[in-house]
């Protein structure tokens, strides 16, 4: 018997000019509202066909593919040197973008943290907060991949062996 209920808001024809759309480099928005659909309908129609998403993600590629092959066409030739940095700014951010000055990069936030911490093991008076202190600072760091110095984990152990 076969199953009663709404139509597809996407039919066949609706499914191919959004896919048109997509592959020329517009966005699910945009084809969205080409159709007359919300983009949540496309995510939708994708969740519940695969075959659709396997073509949606296809013309997705498609046109990220077309564009980057002309953009290192152009950066083959000397006088577009631009689209080569373009391409780097954006395929490499941590390296080759562009930062607002007095940024700081990943690496020296963490080499911050830690010093950060190592003052704090040093400088707080022995006894229960310096304990508490230390388990978030470890619980924080070990999160973010990093541990204390040695010396404030040497200096995190006095205070926890000396009883106060």
């Amino acid at each position: 018997m076969p199953k009663i209920g709404r139509p597809p808001v996407l039919d066949h024809v609706k499914k191919r000019e959004i896919l048109a759309i997509v592959a020329m480099g517009c966005s699910r928005r945009t084809a969205a509202s080409y159709v007359g659909c919300s983009p949540k309908t496309i995510l939708n129609t994708a969740d519940r066909d695969p075959e659709f998403a396997a073509q949606l993600r296809r013309a997705e590629h498609a046109s990220e593919i077309e564009y980057l092959q002309r953009i290192r066409n152009a950066a083959k030739k000397e006088q577009y040197w631009r689209a080569a940095a373009w391409a780097l700014e954006r395929i490499n951010p941590e390296d080759f973008a562009k930062r607002p000055p007095r940024s700081l990069t990943p690496e020296q936030i963490a080499a911050l943290l830690l010093q950060l911490a190592d003052v704090l093991v040093a400088e707080l008076p022995v006894g229960a907060y310096r304990k508490r202190v230390v388990k978030a600072l470890d619980r924080l760091l070990a999160r973010l991949g990093l541990n204390r110095s040695p010396s404030a984990n040497q200096a995190a152990e006095e205070g926890q062996n000396d009883g106060s």
